[in-house]
């Protein structure tokens, strides 16, 4: 029975150091993910916008051709790049995630963007 509590303890203390081994890589992956810039583009490059990897519009572009456009396929434009943008983000984000948790095997996990 002694030797039985033994084996579980050392079950339990291996499971901890993965658990923590696992929320060091997390908090370097959020810190990675929080570093990571993408750029949409629309309407063949006229539209650009960057977001960084919060989902937050760090910047838009938009080319002198495009402001000659009507309103509604300015809006258009931006919408796609913008789309475009949150698409790419999406792919890096969880590519980073991957790097932190492939060897943990989390199944199903997934970035809330």
């Amino acid at each position: 029975m002694l030797s039985l509590k033994r084996i579980r303890m050392t079950d339990f203390s291996k499971l901890m150091e993965k658990a923590k081994e696992i929320e060091s890589k997390m908090k370097e992956s959020q810190e990675n993910i929080k570093k990571i810039e993408v750029e949409g583009v629309s309407g063949a490059d006229d539209v650009k916008v960057t977001l960084n990897g919060e989902g937050t519009m760090i910047s838009i572009k938009i080319s002198e051709n495009v402001l000659k456009e009507e309103k509604v396929i300015i809006e258009d434009l931006i919408t796609a790049a913008h789309n475009n943008a949150k698409s790419q983000l999406k792919s890096k984000t969880a590519e980073e995630i991957s790097k932190a948790s492939g060897n943990f095997g989390i199944p199903g996990f997934k970035w809330p963007l």
